[in-house]
């Protein structure tokens, strides 16, 4: 993986995980580097967001749509959800803020949308996880977790799952780093 130099980013590697820390001064910065990281998304792909309310998911997730060529307004679906926007490829906007127990993914039929057509952007993951048992959205993602700063500023900790969260996590080392170059 290549690394993202500068004041910037940080990455680091190791035989199990691989990380890249970004740090984002404003939400338009936060949007930005979600644009960067929808430019990369392929059919199958799941990001998994993590943060308190108000840090900066769903700001991250309109990035996300822009980089896919979402023209519709991306919002929170946290009444619904889930919203499905059009565009290069499908995006299914997940919030389970309100998920009680993760067997809930499968009853509503949220599974098939995990190795669908589109990517899966997944608000309060955690939701959906059980510790020692598999995520209904399978062994591959980047996960993203918002830490809040002074003001609006942020410090987003990206974190691969199998290959292919490794694959995304290095095109978005490289993204970024050509940004900052």
């Amino acid at each position: 993986m290549s690394s993202a130099r500068g004041d910037n980013a940080r990455s680091s590697a190791s035989a199990e995980s691989i990380h890249l820390d970004v740090p984002s001064e404003s939400v338009e910065r936060t949007r930005r580097l979600g644009a960067l990281l929808g430019g990369l998304l392929a059919r199958g792909d799941v990001v998994l967001l993590h943060g308190e309310l108000g840090a900066g998911k769903t700001a991250f997730t309109q990035g996300v749509g822009r980089g896919l060529g979402v023209t519709a307004t991306v919002n929170s679906p946290t009444f619904t959800i889930l919203k499905e926007y059009a565009g290069r490829l499908p995006l299914y906007h997940f919030d389970l803020y309100r998920i009680e127990d993760p067997g809930e993914l499968e009853t509503l039929g949220f599974a098939d949308y995990f190795a669908g057509d589109g990517v899966s952007v997944i608000e309060w993951a955690e939701c959906g996880e059980v510790d020692g048992e598999e995520a209904p959205w399978g062994p591959d993602a980047l996960r993203v977790r918002f830490e809040r700063g002074a003001d609006t500023g942020r410090l987003l900790h990206f974190s691969a799952i199998g290959s292919g969260g490794r694959r995304l996590l290095g095109g978005l080392a490289d993204a970024v780093a050509r940004e900052v170059g």
